[in-house]
């Protein structure tokens, strides 16, 4: 048996605080392999809301959801990470939330995820996330930008109050060509 890498850990994370009929947030919908695990945790009764500003991601999770026959429970955004405010209830729960840093592997990779508006998009999720709920950030730091990013969501996550918020990082210390690493913010 192998560690399980940061994208395969984020759902061992996901698996702990998703359930039927919660609310959860993919927050860089990408090619729609998050997406398509979230709608099945949560069920026809649970509610994934989806943000990406890229149509082929768009095109290409929506591909997935209707082959999978979890299209009902989807709800994707054509606008970016940083908007998810807008698109919540300020009553709403959110189970878990994940976002995949950098670019859209295979897409353009001038298209990247940034400190500023990924940090808005965290901002704006933790106050929805109950007791126990999680918000799982992969983060990719090896294109041009990543390191800032990288360093932007580490110095954030190193300020939450222990008190509120406990924060996992969790990756490979010892490979090449910057792997990615995980964070994993859970309410107290």
């Amino acid at each position: 048996m192998n560690l399980a890498n940061a994208l395969t850990y984020s759902h061992t994370l996901l698996k702990e605080c998703v359930g039927p009929g919660a609310t959860v947030i993919d927050a860089t919908v990408g090619k729609g392999n998050d997406t398509v695990f979230l709608a099945n945790l949560v069920g026809k009764s649970g509610h994934v809301i989806g943000f990406d500003i890229q149509q082929a991601a768009l095109d290409a999770t929506q591909q997935q959801l209707t082959l999978t026959g979890l299209s009902q429970q989807v709800t994707l955004h054509a606008v970016g990470h940083e908007q998810v405010a807008a698109y919540l209830d300020p009553e709403t729960p959110v189970a878990a939330a994940i976002f995949n840093l950098g670019y859209l592997p295979g897409g353009d990779k001038q298209i990247i995820t940034r400190p500023e508006t990924t940090l808005r998009a965290i901002k704006a999720l933790l106050p929805h996330l109950p007791r126990g709920g999680r918000l799982i950030l992969v983060v990719y730091a090896g294109h041009p930008g990543g390191q800032a990013e990288r360093q932007a969501v580490l110095d954030f996550c190193q300020q939450l109050p222990q008190k509120t918020y406990q924060v996992l990082q969790y990756g490979f210390i010892n490979q090449i060509h910057t792997p990615p690493f995980l964070l994993a913010i859970e309410r107290r």
